[in-house]
């Protein structure tokens, strides 16, 4: 159901802004030195991106939307909320907020280089980049010839990304998402004639074959003489790994082993939005789920897809604060399982309202990380005429996530989850 909104057909008619000029990246997007959010059918939606930006992600993908989905929808700006939605027939079809715009790519899944130019077209206005989903290997997406099965077609998988390239704004950049070919011979030709198309900017590898799954291994070494080719044929393009990484400590790890420009997480991000952050997670009872809840109604998001999401927040006992009661976790468990609206979940996260208190934290967030990067960027400036720096040096970006406000709970909450 869309509520509050108002048909909105281009920015300049919307009411709602972005809250700072700061958090306006300089094109093109930057997908270098980077831990970002995996796009993820149901799990990287609205609050889940906007809550993955405030402990850290550097860039977020929406989830996969099939072409021929979004271009016949209708745009509606929400006047109170800000959300932009992509509706038809009253129905969601894509949601996001003018505060993740300048971290944002929206991932489409065609087979068609028309429908996917009309489809990237339809969205340009308010993302900072477009995907190709070339690696889903779920039958939704391969049966129509997109996602995985796009490997086996790579003359139509590079024309698709050069309509994309043509059909949008030289300030939106393009890139696609791959997996591995049975041999490296086949994923080198294939990439090789991926970057010979000049289309893209970044290039995604989820170090698993088709025929892989999630319980098999990543295999992180095959993304080696990847990066290597790359760097051959274009030095300016992004090499991003996604497979099993899980936080901001084991990409540079990933970084580091394969020379790769940055690192994408899914699974570890869907269990905790936290994991981007530079220490351990947050716990998941006391802190994600109150905010991602209260965000979530705050926004109007589909309860079916919020109940999903929260049905994953987990976290390690060792964050959960003192006096945490284990028996809390499967009450809360089985009350979600039976919730039918946001309000079942009231008692045991202190109420779910405060969702403009939580996304205030994601437009501080992002305002001081590009703060940060304004400091950083100034003093490579001065460094680089040779002088030298006085006073206070620039922080770290990690240090700029600002902490958690403190939260009320009812006796018990502590312990709703652990794992």
């Amino acid at each position: 159901m869309i509520r509050r909104a108002s048909s909105s057909p281009s920015p300049s008619s919307s009411p709602i802004q972005p809250p700072s000029k700061r958090l306006k990246l300089e094109p093109p997007l930057n997908y270098k030195n980077n831990v970002v959010l995996a796009p993820m059918v149901r799990s990287s939606t609205l609050p889940s991106r906007l809550l993955a930006l405030r402990y850290g992600a550097d860039l977020v993908w929406g989830p996969e939307t099939v072409d021929k989905a979004i271009i016949g929808c209708e745009r509606a700006v929400d006047p109170k909320t800000g959300v932009i939605s992509y509706h038809r027939e009253g129905r969601p079809i894509f949601t996001c907020h003018p505060v993740e715009k300048p971290y944002l790519i929206y991932q489409v899944g065609s087979a068609n280089p028309e429908l996917a130019a009309q489809a990237a077209s339809k969205v340009a206005q308010d993302v900072s980049g477009i995907d190709l989903n070339c690696g889903c290997p779920k039958p939704f997406s391969t049966s129509g010839g997109m996602g995985a099965a796009l490997l086996s077609t790579p003359d139509l998988l590079c024309d698709i990304l050069k309509a994309i390239r043509a059909a949008v704004p030289p300030e939106v950049s393009v890139s696609v998402k791959i997996r591995l070919l049975p041999t490296e011979e086949e994923t080198l030709a294939l990439v090789r004639k991926i970057v010979e198309t000049k289309a893209v900017r970044a290039l995604t590898v989820h170090c698993r074959t088709r025929n892989m799954r999630m319980r098999e291994a990543a295999m992180v070494e095959k993304l080696i003489p990847i990066v290597k080719l790359c760097r051959q044929l274009d030095p300016e393009l992004a090499v991003q790994q996604n497979g099993d990484c899980v936080d901001r400590a084991a990409a540079m790890g990933v970084r580091k082993l394969t020379g790769c420009d940055s690192v994408m997480i899914a699974t570890a991000a869907e269990s905790n939005l936290s994991c981007f952050l530079d220490g351990p997670v947050v716990d998941a009872a006391t802190e994600l789920i109150p905010k991602y809840t209260r965000l979530a109604y705050y926004f109007d998001n589909s309860w079916g897809n919020s109940k999903h999401c929260l049905s994953q927040f987990k976290s390690p006992p060792s964050v959960a604060p003192p006096g945490a009661k284990k028996s809390a976790k499967k009450e809360f468990r089985a009350t979600l399982a039976s919730a039918k609206t946001y309000a079942d979940l009231a008692e045991f996260i202190g109420g779910i309202e405060g969702g403009e208190e939580v996304l205030k934290e994601v437009e501080e967030a992002l305002a001081a990380r590009e703060q940060a990067k304004d400091a950083l960027r100034l003093l490579g400036a001065v460094q680089a005429q040779g002088t030298e720096t006085v006073g206070e040096q620039p922080p770290s970006l990690s240090a700029t996530i600002p902490s958690a406000p403190a939260l009320q709970f009812e006796p018990g909450v502590a312990s709703l989850v652990s794992a």
